[in-house]
């Protein structure tokens, strides 16, 4: 769904400052968040504190929508990574577009099947005690629509948050890979082959 035509249909922009909560883990769904500028990270927060990032959304992308689709509390935080803006689209407004667009519908379904595959093969990993073994399988994951050359756009304490390893595990681990030739590193970057 274009955020422009979303725009165009009268609903408003709403600027979330860097480090926002836009929703919390309990809270009744309301919305289907969509970007228009800005990355939004869904976390959930262990009883010690340690993040574990279960996905970044980014400019032209939504998030909320399974809460919204199964009536069910929202289970993670949203916070935004950067200022943000973002559209707001209620449960009755959300459900009349997927009614009413057949494109919009698609798109859902595609973006649910690869959030599916993604949580899918994230538990897969966790069960994976080699951290080598997860951190290579997140690289290549996110290198998925990236071209050759291109730098990998996550941190290091990004890629810990992800595989629920260390800081200090994957900047071993990611060492660990390139001396195996099995990633490249340029000027410190992960950079897709």
């Amino acid at each position: 769904m274009d955020v422009q035509h979303l725009i165009n249909k009268g609903f408003t922009v709403k600027h979330y400052p860097k480090d926002s909560i836009i929703y919390e883990p309990g809270a009744k769904p309301r919305f289907v968040y969509f970007i228009k500028s800005g990355e939004i990270r869904m976390v959930t927060v262990s009883d010690e504190g340690k993040e574990f990032i279960q996905g970044v959304f980014k400019t032209g992308e939504y998030f909320g929508e399974p809460a919204i689709l199964v009536n069910r509390p929202y289970l993670a935080y949203t916070i935004a990574n950067k200022d943000s803006e973002i559209i707001a689209v209620s449960q009755v407004d959300f459900l009349s577009l997927l009614k009413n667009d057949p494109e919009f519908s698609m798109d859902l379904i595609k973006v649910l099947g690869n959030r599916l595959f993604y949580k899918s093969m994230m538990l897969e990993e966790l069960a994976n005690e080699k951290a080598e073994h997860r951190l290579l399988t997140i690289i290549n994951y996110l290198f998925n629509d990236v071209q050759s050359g291109s730098s990998l756009a996550v941190t290091r304490q990004e890629l810990a948050d992800m595989t629920g390893l260390r800081v200090e595990t994957v900047i071993r681990g990611v060492k660990l890979l390139a001396d195996k030739k099995l990633i490249q590193l340029k000027r410190g970057k992960i950079v897709k082959t």
